[in-house]
């Protein structure tokens, strides 16, 4: 069985509400405590992240004028940035949990992505 099963559709449709619980979360749990940049850090990597949903060439994106490789890439820069920043920045706590939990996340759902498969062309036999 293989284990790479989030397709472009599946991501498309995750994309949004995750976006909006970066924005929102942090100040339902109350993130902040040992660092302000804890609370801030996520609500610009939400907005940032419902900016390049909005740019990205897939289902739900409207201008789809960055390719969806790219949007996985700068996912996976953001999941590297949620495990490093409670080390760099000193979150200690919850503030330190969110974000290596929302690490994790990130990394699994852009390791367990599913490529798509090109369609290929057959050639016509030469006779």
């Amino acid at each position: 069985m293989n284990p790479r099963f989030v397709t472009k559709t599946m991501h498309a449709y995750l994309d949004y509400p995750v976006a909006a619980s970066l924005m929102a979360a942090p100040f339902v749990l109350e993130l902040g405590h040992s660092h302000p940049m804890a609370r801030w850090l996520s609500v610009g990597a939400g907005v940032a992240a419902l900016i390049l949903t909005l740019l990205t060439d897939h289902q739900l994106g409207v201008l789809r004028v960055l390719p969806y490789g790219v949007h996985l890439a700068v996912d996976f820069l953001v999941g590297a940035t949620f495990m490093i920043a409670p080390l760099a920045l000193g979150f200690a706590g919850r503030d330190a949990w969110y974000y290596w939990a929302n690490s994790a996340a990130v990394l699994l759902v852009v390791g367990f992505h599913k490529p798509e498969v090109e369609p290929t062309t057959v050639e016509p036999a030469c006779a």
